[in-house]
């Protein structure tokens, strides 16, 4: 659980992927895009990825990827980070994070 918190607070924006997962890919495209200023660490190649996936699991209640955090807050998956970018609050939240600079126009 420490090192999952540690890498957390390691950026803005953080997230849990795995080399397979399509809608990780998407996530990571989406900031990209977005000019967010993220890391992510993909757990089937960590050598103790499974152990933090179960951390992050006890830790946020969800075990699946992508599992994203802004501003060392946990918001979910690829549909919550979605909802949030739809409903007009995830600009505000990079912002806020640290992630976008105010210059930044929205995504």
């Amino acid at each position: 659980m420490e090192k999952a918190k540690e890498l957390v607070s390691s950026s803005p924006v953080f997230f849990f992927s795995k080399t397979y997962c399509e809608a990780c890919k998407e996530v990571a495209g989406f900031l990209l895009k977005s000019g967010a200023n993220y890391k992510m660490v993909e757990l089937d190649i960590e050598s103790d990825g499974a152990a933090l996936q179960s951390a992050l699991a006890e830790w946020t209640g969800q075990r699946t990827v992508p599992n994203i955090f802004i501003g060392g807050n946990h918001i979910g998956g690829k549909a919550d980070l979605m909802k949030k970018h739809k409903d007009g609050s995830l600009i505000a939240l990079l912002r806020e994070a640290g992630a976008l600079p105010s210059s930044n126009p929205a995504v």
